[in-house]
Formats: structure tokens, C-alpha cells, sequence
């Protein structure tokens, strides 16, 4: 294992330390994604929106370079763009447009979203798919009650004017099922956003398993609501997920920390 880079040791050593802060974090999640194996070739996004005190008020947001795996992506090689797509930081790799697309609408229109996650996964997209969509049948969607909402598919993400729509369809709820599509959620720190993301990945998982053996069990509304309550996953008073993900960069860092570069 290489010894672990300083903040210090990063291209770009005149970066505002909170730009090099959220660039290590963000770098730090696309490796725990691949380990998770949350990765489709080299589509989908994660991106963090950038603070005022970097931007000066504003409003810029990292994303993955288009071409690279999750395995490739690191601290410095992250492309810094703006709500129009515009590469900031002179980066050698092109935007996806759908992921400028979407997660451009969703920065821009709430402004809870410092975090936005979106993923393919096998079980996610299942779900998606499905007559019905996610079902309170289990102990990851009963800690997700009245958090989730869905999002009709229209295609490839690739048209602004789906935007406007998405936010209605979402509303405050930070939970997405992206029809026949995939998984997307959002929060107010990346942790807390993959806290989201993983009890949301871990409903679909088990709802597909459940139901290739038959009927499921259904959980009470009274049930979920207490357990959306007493659930600390997506508490700020209980870490909103920090503890967990930083358990998960560890693992990173044992078995490769080149993301820190």
C-alpha cells in the first residue's frame, strides 16, 4: 500500500483548503463505489456542489472526468464545472451531458443538495422497473418511509428542459427511483447522501430477493414511520452517515489510496 498523500501533496497546491477538502472526499466516494461494485463502465456521476467560499457565492459543483472508471477517478483529476457545463479548472476530460444534466437541475434547484448520487445497479434498476416500484416490505424501506420519490423515464438524461420536472417530481424528498432508469439521491453532506443511497441500494437488494421466492410481508405504515423515526442513518445529531463512510475510506485506503493524488 502507498503511504497516504498530506492535503499538502496534491496537484494544485494553491487550491482554498475547502475545495482540496471536498476533492478528497468526493475522489475518496468514487473508490468506495467501485469497491461496492455501484460502478457502470464509465457512466453515472457523484457530485458535490462547492461552498461560497470558494466560489464566492457562485454556483460550481465537481464531477467525474467523462471516460475515466471510479477506479481511475482521484483529487485532482475531478473536473470543477458550472451550471452551464463549462469545465473550470482546465481539465483534460470532456462533461457527460447526462450527468451535467441532471445533477446541474438538482444543484441548482434545491438548495439542501450540496450531494448528488446516481447509480445503475442491478437491483436498483430492477426495482425501477417494476410495476409498483419499491414496496414497504423490509427493514431498509421501512427506514425510508415517506422519503422516496419517483421520477417517470423520458429517455436518455441529455435535455435541460427534463429538468424543471425532475425537481417537481422530487419535490423535498431526498430518495429517488428514476423509472426504468435507476437509483438517484441527494443530501446535504455526501455522507448523509450515501447514508441515503445505501439503505435505498439495500431496500432494492433485499425487495428482489424477497420476491423471487414468493409473496412478501407487508410493513405497517404505523411500523415504517416509527422506524423512519428512530433510523440514526440520516440524523445530523448521530453523524448522518459520517461513521459509516469513513469505515468504508478506510477500506479504501488499505487497499489502494491513489484517489488522494
Amino acid at each position: 500500500m502507498n503511504t497516504p498523500a498530506t492535503a499538502s501533496q496534491l496537484i494544485h497546491p494553491s487550491l482554498h483548503p475547502d475545495e482540496r477538502a471536498a476533492r478528497l472526499q468526493l475522489a475518496a466516494c468514487y473508490r468506495v463505489f467501485a469497491m461496492l461494485g455501484w460502478t457502470e463502465m464509465i457512466y453515472n456521476h457523484i457530485t458535490v456542489r462547492l461552498p461560497d467560499s470558494v466560489t464566492g457565492g457562485a454556483k460550481q459543483f465537481l464531477i467525474n472526468p467523462f471516460g475515466l472508471h471510479y477506479s481511475e477517478v482521484t483529487a485532482s483529476n475531478l473536473l470543477k464545472i458550472d451550471l452551464e457545463g463549462k469545465v473550470l479548472d482546465g481539465g483534460a476530460y470532456p462533461v457527460n451531458p447526462a450527468g451535467f444534466t441532471v445533477h446541474a437541475a438538482i444543484h441548482d434547484g434545491l438548495p439542501d443538495a450540496h450531494c448528488v448520487m446516481h447509480t445503475h445497479t442491478t437491483a436498483g434498476v430492477a426495482v425501477a422497473c417494476l410495476q409498483g416500484g419499491l414496496q414497504q416490505t423490509n427493514f431498509y424501506t421501512a427506514q425510508l418511509h415517506g422519503m422516496v420519490a419517483y421520477h417517470d423515464f423520458e429517455g436518455i438524461t441529455i435535455h435541460a428542459d427534463e429538468g424543471p420536472r425532475l425537481l417537481k417530481s422530487m419535490g423535498n424528498r431526498p430518495a429517488v427511483i428514476l423509472r426504468n432508469h435507476g437509483l438517484l439521491a441527494w443530501g446535504r453532506t455526501l455522507p448523509q447522501t450515501f447514508a441515503i443511497l445505501w439503505t435505498l441500494q439495500r431496500a432494492c437488494e433485499i425487495q428482489m430477493a424477497t420476491f423471487s421466492m414468493g409473496a412478501a410481508i407487508p410493513v405497517s405504515d404505523e411500523v415504517a414511520q416509527r422506524c423512519t423515526h428512530d433510523s440514526l442513518q440520516f440524523n445530523p445529531d448521530h453523524g448522518a452517515g459520517q461513521d459509516m463512510f469513513d469505515a468504508l475510506v478506510r477500506q479504501v485506503d488499505r487497499i489502494d489510496d491513489s484517489y488522494r493524488h
